[in-house]
């Protein structure tokens, strides 16, 4: 049994290694960067419109809304990557009814670089919305004091971030497998079922978390026009 795709190795030379974790993410991103642009090359504004472009506005559409929700006033800006987010974690969930396939959101490398990634984010949309001197006193807010505590807060929700995901995925395909040694034919099909919903589920709650953390980035910047109209 395998607790992670980092165990299953395709080549190794030295201290290089293919494991399945690095196949799978490079064949999530190659599929996701084909079929976005399968599915933009004839985008139509009149009435009669391809399937997939109608599926493809339904997603945006709810993604932009649950961001705006959120509290993030200009969705536009923030969709590329808070829904880059959110599709690769969803179809790392979905493409587990392949068979051979482990989600590369199970290895601890992956979901790390993930939150890494969201580590990153928020100080770059925080600075272009706020600038950088407003946003860095920010981390002085409400007293000097609390600089290490703010500092401190922004590491560990990034790690936090990465061990939720890491968690839930492996724990999911952990289960499985020992069901599948027990009792290899009913059990496991209703927890591969529960697998994908899990999957859909931690998408959504990684992306809205990301969400949060850049909406309490960018807070000093948006309402600093509301202050300065009232006055």
């Amino acid at each position: 049994m395998h607790l992670s795709p980092d165990d299953t190795i395709f080549w190794q030379y030295g201290f290089l290694k293919l494991n399945a974790t690095i196949i799978f993410t490079w064949g999530l991103m190659f599929v996701l960067a084909v079929g976005s642009r399968l599915v933009t090359r004839r985008l139509s504004t009149g009435l009669q419109r391809p399937r997939w472009q109608n599926l493809l506005e339904i997603i945006v559409t709810a993604i932009s809304r649950q961001i705006e929700e959120v509290g993030l006033r200009q969705p536009e800006k923030y969709l590329g990557f808070l829904g880059t987010l959110f599709l690769f974690i969803a179809t790392a969930s979905l493409c587990t009814i392949i068979p051979g396939y482990e989600p590369p959101t199970g290895s601890l490398s992956t979901t790390a670089a993930l939150a890494i990634c969201v580590f990153v984010a928020v100080p770059l949309f925080g600075i272009k919305d706020c600038g950088l001197d407003e946003y860095l006193r920010a981390y002085l807010k409400p007293t000097l004091i609390m600089l290490p505590f703010n500092v401190i807060s922004e590491l560990s929700r990034t790690l936090a971030l990465a061990i939720r995901l890491f968690g839930n995925m492996m724990s999911g395909t952990m289960i499985l497998a020992i069901l599948l040694t027990i009792t290899p034919l009913i059990f496991p099909i209703a927890i591969s079922a529960l697998g994908l919903l899990t999957g859909m589920v931690q998408a959504y709650i990684f992306s809205i978390l990301a969400t949060v953390y850049i909406a309490a980035a960018t807070r000093t910047h948006e309402s600093r026009p509301e202050s300065e109209h009232k006055n």
